[in-house]
This record gives structure tokens, sequence and C-alpha cells, in this order.
């Protein structure tokens, strides 16, 4: 399995809710910057968190990329999502090819359970930062970490 995690890009810093702050321009370009590194990738599915900043996002990433499957929006991407849950859902998917966007913490505390297997070490993501992983199965310690491209 691959699984990717990106970060959205850059989101003004006020709104009527953290769910609704938008990307800005540079956000924009962040965003854009992050899908190249996608463009060969058979995606089986991007899911992305319901904030519109995710949103905004995958629809940046999913404009720039060929045959790209439909975005998914999940409740389960926000950025106090459990990290356990997600690798429970990741697993029930059971799909090779997987773009999640979402948010900090919860990329970083994801990583980390991913790769070392416990929240103690998340990993430092930067707005529109996306990192690849590659393991048999989303589980806990059991995925490596390949790179992390930030824009």
């Amino acid at each position: 399995m691959k699984l990717w995690v990106l970060r959205h890009g850059e989101a003004v810093s006020h709104a009527r809710s953290d769910a609704e702050r938008a990307l800005t321009s540079i956000g924009e370009r962040q965003a854009l910057s992050s899908a190249a590194h996608l463009h060969d990738q058979a995606l089986d599915a991007i899911l992305a968190s319901p904030y519109v900043r995710a949103q905004q996002t995958a629809t940046l990433v999913h404009g720039a990329l060929q045959a790209a499957p439909p975005i998914q929006t999940v409740p389960w991407l926000t950025p106090d999502s459990d990290p356990l849950a997600v690798i429970g859902h990741l697993e029930a998917l059971g799909l090779d090819n997987v773009l999640l966007v979402s948010h900090q913490p919860l990329v970083g505390n994801l990583l980390s359970l991913l790769v070392h297997g416990n929240l103690r070490h998340p990993e430092p993501m930067q707005t529109a930062s996306l990192a690849e992983l590659h393991g048999d199965w989303p589980l806990a310690g059991l995925m490596s970490l390949q790179a992390v491209r930030h824009p």
C-alpha cells in the first residue's frame, strides 16, 4: 500500500470558525506544488477533511491530476480526529494507493503512529507538506516513511 498524507495549504488566520478558514493565494500555490509530486500516481481514492481549506486543497490537487478519482469527504480527517480511528477506516477501505488531505495535529500524529507505533514523535508537517508511506497494511508501526516533501 502507498499512503500519501497531505496537509492543507496555508489558510487565513481568522474566519467565523476554524472549519471555515479558506486558503490564501500562497496556500493555493502550495497545494499545486504538492500536486506535482503526485502526477504519475494512479490513486484509488482522495479522502479529504470537510474543513474548507482541506476541501480547497483537495480540489486543486484533483484538478492538477489526470484521471484522478473523485474527492470523498470524510468526517474522520479533522484536526482533532483520533489517528487510531483513521487507521481503522483506512484498513476497512482496503485500497492500495490513497491520498489523505487533512490538518495538524492529526497528520503528524498519524505519521508517528503508522511509522513508530506510537504518538511520541509527531512528524512536523508544514502547510502543504506531502508525506509518502509504504507498507503491506496501514497498521501502527508497520509502514515506512519514504519521503516528506515541502512546497
